[in-house]
């Protein structure tokens, strides 16, 4: 993507190194970079990362099982079953079961969670703004549709 108004072109372009143009460690890269930055401002409120991944998964008040979250949130079942537990104790998540499957049980996000993590939802999507600075809204949607593209193809692979 060439950034918008200017002929910047990236610093490592033309790099022939193996991992300045493998996608798994330019992923890597970007991922680190983008999430250590917000990870920092997280800190500043004594917010942990796996607080506020699962809130975030949460926001939208729809329950998830807890296998859904982990795979979301990229934690292994067993940890995740300790953030929710934590969770639940700090009265940010609940467990319910579900209503169509009276075997599952779902995790809900409770108004507590929610009005915690709608301040952090407005901070990162303001920090997203600032990362993605200098691209037009086009280059942007297209780049969050080839993520979401590629992670469904994995996940089906």
């Amino acid at each position: 993507m060439a950034r918008k108004g200017t002929d910047e072109r990236p610093e490592n372009e033309g790099e022939t190194s193996f991992v300045s143009n493998y996608l798994s460690a330019l992923l890597a890269q970007a991922s680190y970079l983008f999430s250590s930055q917000f990870h920092t401002h997280l800190k500043r409120f004594g917010i942990s990362v796996p607080t506020w991944r699962v809130l975030a998964i949460l926001s939208d008040g729809q329950g998830k099982p807890i296998g859904e979250i982990a795979r979301i949130g990229l934690y292994n079942q067993p940890t995740t079953s300790k953030i929710i537990d934590r969770l639940t104790a700090e009265g940010l998540v609940q467990r319910r079961q579900d209503e169509a499957d009276k075997r599952k049980m779902l995790v809900f996000i409770t108004s507590k969670g929610q009005e915690l993590v709608r301040t952090l939802m407005d901070d990162a999507i303001e920090h997203e703004k600032r990362s993605l600075e200098g691209y037009s809204p086009e280059e942007v949607a297209l780049l969050k549709n080839v993520l979401r593209t590629l992670i469904s193809r994995l996940e089906k692979a």
